[in-house]
Order: structure tokens, then C-alpha cells, then sequence
């Protein structure tokens, strides 16, 4: 293994980095061995455990500066002051499909299935303070346009979700641009955000929705049978 004598310390974990970061985005955690680190690095297993103890600490580094990179994209885009809030919606957009754009397998290895025991440095857990944060811009929207901010927590969770899974779509069907992409999502986004019912309600589907219909069918029914009833006979002559 001439090749480890050439490279520093730090040069050696970085690589080791970039190889890991690699393979789990390519593979996945599970279908990943040390000896497919080493060998892909040309390397021995050693030098792997002595920078990571092993695949599971390689892995969490990887996704420790996948978590921290990602986090301080959309906390930037998220902390805008004084703006209009489309155009938060459009930069947290762009934030996102930059971040996927520029670190591809990095934002792979995010998406993946993770198998770390704690939850507060899992992909999930990032994507819930990143909705806390959209909550607190979104509660303030709300109450200058004087809409109740009960349901605030899920419209958070809704514009993110969609965002991402959006995203994640898109870093394997990359059939419009970057800002194409960010457009759609501005479009749905703030157009539902734009036309918020204070007390929103289903039209055709549950319990209410149906009973009204019902109380409409009837209503129909009756108007029918007045119409459908015979005229008295006229009078004779």
C-alpha cells in the first residue's frame, strides 16, 4: 500500500470521506463494506478503523456535514428580514435545488434510509426544525392577514414536504432547470398561501360534505314532486 505514504493524515480521512460519501449515496449504508472502502481507496482495512473505528463512523462524519451543510442553505434563506414573504418561499426554493445540485451525493446519502439510532442527527430531524422555522414565518403571515394560526404546524409541514420530495424528484429526472423547478413550487406554494379560507372545508368529500349533499338531493327531490303534481281540473263551463 505505497500509495497511504504520499498522503497526509488529513488528506487521507478526506478521501476517505469523499470515497464513503460515494458509495452510500451510489449503494446505501447496509450494501457498503469497509472492504470496498479500502480497496476503492487503495488502501487496508486498518487505515479505515483508524480514522472512523469503522463504516458507522465514516458514515455519521459523512452525514454530519451533509446535516450541517444543508442546514446552514436554508437557515440563510430562512432568516431574510424585511422581505416579502414569496420572496422566501422563492430563495428557501432555491436554497434546496442549489444545495441538491451542488452536492448530489451528498443529498443522496441524506435521503437514504439511515441507520443511526439517534434520531436527533437523522435527515427527519433536520426537516423538523427547518418546518419550526418556516412555522414562526409563516404564524406571523397569518396573523397580519388575520387568519387563525391553528393549523400553521401543518401548512409548515406541508410546504416542506413538498419542497423536498420535489427535490429529491428532481435529482433523478432533471428534465427543467433549476429555476424552472423553483417557479413550480412558487407557484403552487404561494398561490395556496396567497388564498387562504379562514375556515377552509371540504366540498364533495366527508361527513359534512355529504350531508349537505344529501339535504340538496332532497331538496331537489321535493322541488321534482311539486312539479311532477297533476293540476286541479278546470272548472266546467
Amino acid at each position: 500500500m505505497a500509495n497511504a505514504s504520499r498522503m497526509s493524515s488529513y488528506q487521507r480521512r478526506e478521501q476517505l470521506l469523499r470515497i464513503g460519501r460515494s458509495l452510500f449515496a451510489a449503494k446505501g449504508f447496509e450494501a457498503v463494506s469497509v472492504e470496498e472502502i479500502a480497496a476503492t481507496a487503495k488502501v487496508s482495512k486498518p487505515i479505515v478503523y483508524e480514522h472512523f473505528g469503522g463504516k458507522e463512523g465514516l458514515y455519521a462524519v459523512v452525514v454530519d456535514r451533509e446535516m450541517r451543510a444543508l442546514n446552514d442553505t436554508l437557515v440563510a434563506a430562512l432568516s431574510a428580514q424585511d422581505v416579502h414573504p414569496r420572496q422566501i418561499v422563492e430563495r428557501t426554493a432555491l436554497a434546496l435545488l442549489t444545495y441538491i445540485e451542488e452536492n448530489a451525493e451528498g443529498f443522496q446519502v441524506l435521503v437514504r434510509d439511515s441507520p443511526s439510532t439517534d434520531p436527533s442527527s437523522s435527515f427527519s430531524s433536520l426537516l423538523g426544525d427547518v418546518s419550526m422555522r418556516v412555522g414562526e414565518i409563516l404564524s406571523e403571515w397569518f396573523k397580519k392577514q388575520k387568519l387563525p394560526t391553528k393549523g400553521v404546524p401543518y401548512y409548515a409541514q406541508m410546504l416542506v414536504g413538498m419542497t423536498v420530495f420535489t427535490g429529491q424528484y428532481w435529482a433523478d429526472q432533471r428534465k427543467v432547470s433549476k429555476e424552472q423547478l423553483a417557479a413550480l413550487i412558487v407557484n403552487l406554494a404561494w398561490n395556496g398561501l396567497s388564498r387562504m379560507k379562514a375556515k377552509p372545508e371540504l366540498r364533495f368529500e366527508g361527513e359534512k360534505a355529504k350531508k349537505a349533499a344529501q339535504r340538496a338531493a332532497e331538496n331537489d327531490g321535493t322541488e321534482e314532486t311539486r312539479t311532477e303534481s297533476p293540476s286541479a281540473p278546470a272548472p266546467s263551463a
